[in-house]
């Protein structure tokens, strides 16, 4: 298996991994990274790297847009490894240090078995090690008085809690993009629907609040949105909020 790599615009690609999807922002010979799904995917996300002519050690961030085990995944080899900083929202740091957990639990897994599509998942998450905990020893917190980050592709952090408490999709301007992470996806193997949606119910830690973080992404301009899971969506953001709002009620 190869990462699967779509450029979307200047400086921007949006990377297929095994069910779950990261972002490279390019700037001259920088790069940020947000996400690194899975535990198991690291020979696709170094790839992807390569795929766009950059490495590891040219990675000046690891933005994560929660701290779940498909997003962080090799965020703390690159940090050990590479020197890489880890950089989260504030709230979502002493997640990604392990110090709690806000993740679908096994027990919650098991009584959903019966689900089309989640004894499948179930399995391919046990072979990329998405069942390990890889928490970030040393995680960084962006500031939280808002802007945009002094990091290639120029991210600006804004908070959607309802995933997680600290959940952040990152906003670029310039390009229109939204990247959205798990507050707005287009698709996962366990879900029927395809196009804007949010993930199913068993793995929100607040689902009332998720629905309401979807108002926030409505209000960021954008015609492009780069999800956590799922295929790039082209079409205004607020109308793909909009119809997730809708088909949460």
């Amino acid at each position: 298996m190869r990462a699967d790599v779509r450029h979307v615009a200047d400086g921007i690609h949006l990377v297929h991994g095994g069910h779950t999807n990261w972002v490279i922002l390019t700037e001259g010979d920088a790069v940020t990274l947000v996400d690194t799904g899975y535990p198991g995917d690291r020979r696709l996300l170094l790839d992807s790297l390569a795929a766009v002519g950059s490495s590891p050690e040219a990675v000046t961030a690891v933005l994560v847009t929660h701290a779940h085990n498909d997003h962080l995944g090799s965020a703390e080899h690159l940090r050990a490894t590479y020197g890489t900083p880890v950089v989260l929202h504030p709230a979502e740091v002493p997640h990604a240090r392990r110090e709690f957990l806000q993740q679908v639990s096994p027990g919650a897994v098991l009584r959903n078995l019966w689900r089309p599509g989640v004894l499948p998942w179930t399995a391919h998450v046990m072979r990329v090690g998405g069942m390990a905990q890889h928490p970030v020893l040393e995680p960084e917190a962006f500031p939280a008085d808002g802007g945009a980050l002094d990091l290639p592709g120029r991210p600006v952090p804004v908070h959607t809690p309802g995933h997680t408490d600290g959940h952040t999709v990152f906003h670029l301007p310039h390009a229109g993009v939204v990247v959205s992470g798990d507050a707005l996806v287009t698709g996962h193997r366990i879900a029927r629907a395809r196009g804007p949606q949010l993930l199913p119910d068993m793995f929100h830690h607040e689902r009332d609040r998720a629905v309401a973080s979807l108002d926030v992404i409505a209000d960021l301009p954008g015609d492009v949105l780069l999800p956590g899971h799922g295929p790039v969506h082209r079409g205004a953001v607020r109308e793909a909020a909009r119809r997730a709002a809708e088909q949460a009620v």
